[in-house]
């Protein structure tokens, strides 16, 4: 059966779009009408709120929520994408861990461009961390930018004097500004969803003139990954953006980082949106799910550890 689900979504995401770029306010339009066809898990109640300076979902199972926060960054290429847009992954993460999640909506480009994504996901952690939490009850999770987000947050964490979070999870993360991965010639159609104009022309917003030479923009081939915490990296063989987790796994590996990297074959970018649809989709947030389980502690509980 995975096979025709593979190919249902591929079709889907094949369909016809409109020619030339797109505004900005086309493509926000766009992704919020196709996030609301996802499937939200049954067993999860969200509430809007603040986390630092910046509104974020709070997601919680009905029954509450266990000992531990997933502080979730949502994709979108820094410039469309919101927390409830991103409600199928942080939803099952939520419903399969039994923790709580903060996504918080952070500033969009182009009215806000580098780096006031990472600004604004940095102050969500410093929040977290001044209301009293232990950092290492503490992961940090993201799809596409969000993924590259949890990554970046790190580094401007580290670079502040901030404890790190006790892991990282992201669903084919972005983490190449500069576009020089493998990936993005020979997975050149067989993307359905990216191509590298695409990628460029939401690229140039984000940027606004940055050379995407730098750590915070590159950071698959420039950050300094030293003391980063344990790594889960997913990604699918069908997305230009593969080789942004394959380098970021050697160089987490390179570095001594414990690093996860999980493909899975044939399917495409983020393909864990397609939870309840896709067997490998269920699969891999199973797997995500466990990893959170594994790392994040809960100091001063009798029933711990979960690893």
């Amino acid at each position: 059966m995975s096979k025709e689900q593979r190919a249902m979504i591929d079709a889907m995401l094949r369909q016809p779009r409109p020619e030339g770029p797109q505004t900005v306010e086309e493509i926000r339009a766009g992704f919020r009408a196709m996030m609301t066809k996802m499937i939200i898990p049954h067993g999860i109640r969200t509430t809007a709120t603040t986390l630092g300076p910046r509104p974020a979902l709070l997601i919680e199972p009905v029954d509450g929520p266990r000992a531990g926060t997933i502080l979730y960054f949502h994709g979108g290429a820094y410039v469309f994408g919101s927390p409830e847009t991103a409600l199928s992954l942080t939803g099952n993460l939520v419903a399969k861990t039994g923790f709580r999640a903060f996504s918080p909506d952070y500033r969009l480009a182009p009215e806000h461009p580098f780096p006031a994504a990472i600004e604004d996901a940095l102050s969500a952690y410093r929040a977290l961390l001044d209301s009293g939490e232990d950092p290492s009850t503490i992961a940090f999770a993201g799809d596409s930018a969000g993924g590259g987000l949890t990554v970046t947050t790190c580094l401007a964490a580290r670079d502040t004097g901030l404890p790190m979070p006790a892991a990282i999870v992201a669903f084919s993360p972005g983490l190449d500004a500069t576009r020089t991965g493998e990936s993005m010639d020979n997975k050149a159609g067989i993307d359905p969803f990216f191509t590298r104009e695409t990628l460029g022309h939401t690229g140039a917003m984000y940027l606004a003139g940055q050379d995407p030479h730098h750590p915070m923009l590159s950071p698959a081939t420039l950050a300094d990954l030293t003391g980063f915490p344990p790594m889960l990296l997913q990604a699918g063989t069908n997305e230009v953006l593969l080789d942004d987790s394959t380098r970021m796994a050697a160089r987490a590996r390179a570095a001594g980082v414990d690093v996860v990297l999980d493909i899975t074959a044939d399917v495409p970018h983020v393909f864990q949106s397609f939870a309840g649809v896709l067997d490998e989709a269920d699969e891999a947030l199973d797997r995500a799910a466990l990893f959170l389980t594994q790392r994040i502690r809960t100091p001063g509980t009798a029933s711990t550890p979960t690893g």
